[in-house]
């Protein structure tokens, strides 16, 4: 379906209203939980975790937090999890107030990480890199392997012609929010092949990563950095 687009989503937009923004988290919170992205989340995280007793505490970073629901999707697992979102945001901050998320938000760019190697157990980026350029992309994994102790787990779309159609579709009939309607077809645009995603690791200096595909239309990521790459 052609080379990846780089049209800018409206949820990039600096000048969106909370109003706005509520509704479209809402909205994609819905299309995860129905599409298999909550369930690609956790298969990538259980790759790296698996191996550690019971009782275990893991810090997570969720670059690009958006709805910063990632503890609620994380606690079918049965784990100990402590989740900071960050994002560039700053209403991020407050709808995870006003819906009750137990996530810690900060404010600030995931293409400027400040944080001290291995400062997280797990770094975790969902529908986020379809947000970057390949460039970006690949000095995002550099950076997150960097700040993660055990590894990094990357939840992305694939661009796919049935997968433009269903989810442009679907955001057609049902979704309430304006920005969903336009952001989901143009993410899907912007999404990568397995080649493309490849490449970036490539770039990226990465080993042995796990990559796989998920219903609908999701790759998953998982990068161990504690066993020499191995994703498991």
């Amino acid at each position: 379906m052609g080379a990846r687009r780089s049209d800018t989503e409206l949820m990039d937009s600096s000048g969106i209203l909370y109003g706005d923004l509520d509704t479209a988290l809402q909205d994609l919170g819905v299309i995860n939980r129905w599409l298999g992205g909550h369930r690609t989340t956790r298969i990538g995280v259980e790759r790296l975790v698996r191996h550690y007793p019971a009782g275990t505490m893991f810090t997570v970073l969720d670059i690009g937090s958006g709805g910063t629901d990632l503890g609620d999707v994380l606690r079918p697992l049965g784990r100990d999890f402590r989740v900071t979102g960050l994002d560039i945001n700053p209403l991020m901050r407050e709808f995870a107030i006003r819906h009750g998320h137990t996530t810690e938000v900060v404010t600030g760019s995931a293409h400027a990480l400040s944080y001290p190697d291995r400062s997280f157990d797990i770094v975790h980026a969902s529908l986020f890199l379809h947000h970057c350029t390949d460039g970006e992309a690949a000095r995002l994994i550099r950076e997150a392997m960097r700040i993660a102790r055990i590894g990094v787990v990357i939840n992305d779309l694939q661009r796919n012609p049935i997968a433009l159609m269903g989810i442009s579709l679907l955001t057609a009939l049902f979704a309430r929010s304006s920005i969903v309607r336009h952001d989901a077809p143009l993410s899907v645009r912007r999404a990568f092949t397995r080649r493309e995603l490849a490449s970036i690791l490539t770039h990226a200096a990465v080993d042995g990563a796990s990559t796989s595909w998920h219903w609908a239309f999701r790759w998953c990521l998982s990068i161990a950095a504690m066993q020499g790459g191995e994703g498991g």
